[in-house]
């Protein structure tokens, strides 16, 4: 299959399909459409859209505790997140 529906599209990208129809109108996407409306990306532009997005993605990590007192979960939080970000690259 070399087409998708909306549905399908933004399931492949991991975004909503507001994000899709929001791309169409900036031109980022052309979707073609069915005799019925329904609109139809086609695979190669849903490939271009997901590595042109894939080199902009960042991974952010935010730690943070209550008190003063709560330091050493603090550091624990730390330590999972700085693990976390580097398996993210």
């Amino acid at each position: 299959m070399d087409r998708y529906s909306i549905g399908e599209a933004a399931k492949k990208l991991g975004v909503s399909i507001s994000t899709l129809r929001r791309w169409e109108k900036e031109g980022r996407l052309v979707a073609e459409r069915t005799s019925k409306g329904h609109r139809r990306y086609r695979l190669d532009q849903l490939m271009r859209v997901e590595s042109s997005d894939a080199s902009k993605r960042i991974t952010l990590g935010y730690a943070r505790v209550s008190s003063h007192d709560q330091k050493d979960d603090l550091m624990r939080q730390k330590e999972v997140l700085q693990l976390f970000c580097a398996q993210r690259g």
